[in-house]
C-alpha cells in the first residue's frame, strides 16, 4: 500500500502544475477530469493561510485557472512572480486586469465559443417569455387566478420584431441565427462594423434602440461599455420596448432601468444578470413583463464539456510550447 500511494504521489507531481484560482463560494466544476491531466494547486483546500499557500509555491506556479469571475488583480499577480499563463472560464474579462497582465507578458485566454449556443438559446428563450408573458402566466395559473379572473393579457408576437443586438461577437451572432428563424429584422451596434454581415450597423447604441423594438445585450463589459444602456437608450426604446441582457449587469443602468420599468416607459426586461448579484433589485419582483434569471445561462453540461475540452487543450498547448487555442489580444 505504501509503494502505491507513494507512486500516485510521485505522478501527480510529475504532471504540470496549475493554480486554481476561485472564490471560496465557487467551485471548479470538472476539477476531476483535470487531476488526470494536470496537478491542480487549490489554496482554499489547504489549512495554509492563502498567502502563505501562493508564497511556498509562487516559483512553481506558470499557468492559472479563474473560475467564473474571481478577480485577477495586479496585486493578486505580484505574488505570482513566473507566472505566463491566466485560463478564464467565461466569455467576459472584466474581472482579470488585463493592464497588468500586458505589462508582464501574460497570455490569456477565455471561453471562445464554448457557451455561445447555450447562451443565444437562454436570450431568446428570455425574449419569448418576456412577450408571450409565460412566467406570468404560470404564476397566473398556479396561484389559482384562472378560475376566478377568467381571462389573462394577450402576449406579443415576436415574429417581424426589431431586434437590435449589442455586441455581435460569438454570442451576438448565434441569437442572430435564431431569430432570423423567427422572421425577425435585425440591427447590431459592434466596436466596428463587420465586412461579412448583412445586417445594418448602427454606432451608437441610442440609435439603434431608436430603429428597434428589441435589445439584446450580449457583448462584453469594458470601461467603455459600462452603462452602455442608460436613460437615454431607453427613451429612444420606447414604452413597447424590451431590453435582454445575457452579457454582465453593468452593460445597462440598472437603478434607471427599475425606474423606467416600473414607470412603463419601456415594454418589459429579460435579466439573466445584474449589477450587484446575487442581490436584484425588490421592485422587479413585483413586475409580470419582467423575466428574472439567477446568471445561469451558460449552465448545462453541453457547455461545461465544451469548456472543459478548450481548458485542456490550451493548458496542454501551453506546456508543450504550442499555439494557445482561445488566446485574448491584449495588446
Amino acid at each position: 500500500m505504501a509503494n502505491k500511494e507513494t507512486q500516485q504521489q510521485f505522478s501527480s507531481e510529475e504532471l504540470p502544475i496549475v493554480l486554481v484560482n476561485r472564490l471560496p463560494s465557487f467551485k471548479l466544476p470538472f476539477q476531476d477530469h483535470l487531476l488526470s491531466h494536470f496537478h491542480l494547486l487549490d489554496p482554499h483546500d489547504s489549512p495554509e493561510t492563502y498567502d502563505s499557500f501562493l508564497s511556498r509555491h509562487s516559483n512553481s506556479i506558470r499557468a492559472l485557472i479563474t473560475v467564473g469571475p474571481t478577480p485577477v488583480t495586479a496585486e493578486f499577480l505580484n505574488l505570482l512572480p513566473r507566472l505566463e499563463l491566466i485560463v478564464g472560464t467565461s466569455a467576459g474579462l472584466n474581472h482579470i486586469d488585463l493592464s497588468a497582465c500586458r505589462s508582464r507578458g501574460i497570455a490569456v485566454t477565455h471561453s471562445s465559443s464554448a457557451f455561445s449556443e447555450d447562451v443565444a438559446d437562454c436570450a431568446v428563450g428570455l425574449l419569448t417569455d418576456v412577450l408571450r408573458r409565460i412566467s406570468a402566466a404560470d404564476r397566473f395559473v398556479r396561484d389559482r387566478m384562472w378560475p376566478v379572473k377568467k381571462e389573462y393579457p394577450i402576449g406579443f408576437k415576436l415574429g417581424g420584431k426589431r431586434v437590435g443586438i449589442v455586441g455581435l461577437g460569438s454570442i451576438g451572432s448565434e441569437v442572430a441565427k435564431r431569430i432570423s428563424a423567427f422572421g425577425c429584422i435585425i440591427a447590431y451596434n459592434s466596436r466596428k462594423k463587420k465586412q461579412s454581415v448583412p445586417f445594418p450597423f448602427y454606432a451608437s447604441v441610442c440609435d439603434l434602440a431608436a430603429n428597434s423594438d428589441v435589445l439584446i445585450l450580449c457583448c462584453a463589459l469594458t470601461e467603455e461599455t459600462h452603462h452602455i444602456v442608460n436613460k437615454d437608450v431607453m427613451v429612444a426604446l420606447g414604452k413597447q420596448g424590451v431590453i435582454i441582457n445575457v452579457g454582465r449587469g453593468s452593460l445597462i443602468d440598472e437603478k434607471e432601468l427599475v425606474q423606467s420599468l416600473v414607470r412603463g416607459e419601456i415594454g418589459g426586461a429579460g435579466l439573466d444578470v445584474f449589477e450587484n448579484e446575487p442581490n436584484v433589485p425588490k421592485e422587479l419582483f413585483e413586475l409580470d413583463n419582467v423575466v428574472l434569471s439567477p446568471h445561469c445561462a451558460v449552465m448545462t453540461p453541453q457547455s461545461f464539456e465544451a469548456l472543459l475540452e478548450l481548458i485542456v487543450t490550451n493548458l496542454k498547448a501551453f506546456f508543450s510550447s504550442k499555439p494557445l487555442l482561445s488566446a485574448v489580444s491584449i495588446e
